[in-house]
């Protein structure tokens, strides 16, 4: 089941693009301007919308951080924002001066890509935010492009219709004529894949066009055998010119848009429609999945934004199905463990977590010692912020896996304390939840129910203590 939670109508014009980081969305439109939401509660970040762009603004992505934002324009510019505080970080000019039609950063954020409607490509270095390498596709407008999971290659589509994979150091490797009309948008899935004839491991990727096509391409790219790609299917359902396609973060599902107005979600396994959505009132230009979170973005001709989530029960985008109660983490995967690591605001720590291949066993093994020599994090701040969120995931199997007595649990909660406190009405509280009782102008007893005479909160070291030897007779 997919709900409609959130419609966002601030954009005064058709909306081209929409992005997502691991706490943010980003859309652009027509209007020359970005607009910037907090992925929680979908309210406008202080500093947006982020205005710069003299003409439309075709294209927006975060940097695999969230750290910065992308956006370009017709104006022939790709301007790099800071998503801190909104500051303009540069304005990197497209060497022909052709309206940007796309941007794209690789996932170390080594490097951004900016396609324009000459046919030119550029590789800009972001570190010195200076031209890399260029090249120009053969036929066309460069429309549409998207980075291999590994940085090691890129694809761009064309208007002329052709996919044309890049190395990096912009060397053409592979050109196929996929769309006979046109590509209008590409995305290769994060997710490896085996297709059963070879060991290798092949990176999905779908393009989409002006033939109302989907395909389904495997790439294979070795330093031995260079660049193979097939053709696997085609995904049938829209009755127009598709205009935008996504992964899941998990390569379970793809969305598409269409001129047709609809919107629809397929199970890339099988290629079957798993759900159609129609509440767009013209045509669906954009589509993206939030990397973490059940949640979808649809974006329209109609000027609105749409959010969508899934059902928690559906295989979807980042989805845990609440780790802590239903699936053991010693179980959790990978990307378990990344959404769990969003979840407790620590998403820079995502990529650093997937190369060190840490899943939930090795997540629940981690020490000062591993963070320090291993995973390499210097901060000491951020290394005891890791650890203490490791430990509440430890005392949370606990409460699941054993009965806890119950003066040891907190009656507003009903979680294990960490820091109890004694209130004037004698009772026992986890220190913060009473915290919040008392900030929320209640002065009641939450036991009694009768009027505290005093809002002192004194600690209770014994039941603390007490607490602390129950813990460790659990962990042996």
């Amino acid at each position: 089941m997919v709900t409609l939670i959130h419609t966002s109508a601030d954009h005064n014009d058709d909306v081209n693009c929409c992005a997502f980081s691991s706490s943010c969305l980003a859309t652009c439109s027509l209007d020359k301007t970005i607009r910037v939401y907090c992925l929680k509660n979908f309210t406008e970040l202080p500093y947006s919308p982020l205005k710069g762009h003299t003409y439309a603004v075709h294209c927006c992505c975060f940097s695999p951080s969230g750290h910065v934002l992308a956006s370009c324009s017709t104006d022939g510019t790709t301007m790099v924002w800071s998503t801190g505080d909104g500051r303009m970080l540069a304005v990197l000019e497209q060497p022909s001066g052709s309206p940007v039609r796309v941007c794209r950063f690789s996932p170390e954020s080594m490097y951004l890509v900016s396609g324009a409607a000459d046919g030119s490509a550029v590789l800009w270095n972001m570190q010195s935010l200076k031209l890399y390498r260029s090249g120009n596709v053969k036929d066309g407008s460069l429309v549409a492009c998207a980075f291999s999971p590994n940085g090691n290659f890129f694809v761009t589509g064309s208007s002329g219709g052709d996919l044309t994979i890049w190395d990096d150091k912009m060397r053409c490797l592979y050109n196929e004529k996929a769309h006979d009309l046109g590509v209008t948008c590409c995305d290769i899935s994060s997710q490896p894949i085996s297709d059963g004839e070879h060991e290798f491991r092949y990176f999905q990727m779908a393009s989409c066009g002006q033939d109302n096509q989907i395909k389904l391409w495997l790439i294979l790219f070795t330093d031995f055998l260079g660049v193979e790609l097939k053709y696997k299917c085609t995904l049938n359902g829209h009755s127009a010119p598709v205009l935008a396609c996504a992964f899941s973060n998990d390569g379970q599902m793809l969305v598409s848009g269409s001129v047709d107005k609809c919107v629809i979600i397929y199970e890339t396994s099988t290629g079957n429609i798993l759900h159609t959505l129609s509440q767009h009132t013209r045509y669906v230009t954009t589509c993206a999945f939030a990397p973490y979170s059940p949640i979808l973005a649809t974006g329209s001709m109609d000027k609105t934004v749409n959010i969508w989530q899934f059902d928690l029960k559906e295989p979807c985008a980042g989805d845990i199905v609440e780790n802590e109660s239903k699936l053991a983490v010693e179980d959790w995967s990978e990307d378990d463990v990344s959404a769990w690591l969003c979840e407790q605001d620590l998403a820079d720590f995502v990529r650093l977590f997937k190369m060190n291949n840490i899943d939930g066993k090795e997540l629940l093994n981690l020490t000062k010692e591993s963070l320090t020599n291993e995973l390499k994090i210097e901060s000491l701040g951020l290394r005891s912020k890791v650890l203490q969120k490791i430990e509440e995931l430890r005392m949370k199997m606990i409460s699941v896996s054993v009965t806890i007595p119950d003066e040891f649990l907190c009656p507003i909660t009903r979680e294990l304390m960490k820091d109890p406190v004694i209130a004037a009405d004698g009772y026992s509280y986890e220190k913060e939840a009473m915290e919040n009782w008392l900030s929320s102008k209640r002065r009641s007893s939450p036991m009694t129910n009768l009027p505290l005479p005093s809002p002192i909160l004194t600690p209770n070291r014994t039941l603390k203590m007490a607490i602390s030897r129950w813990l460790e007779t659990q962990q042996k």
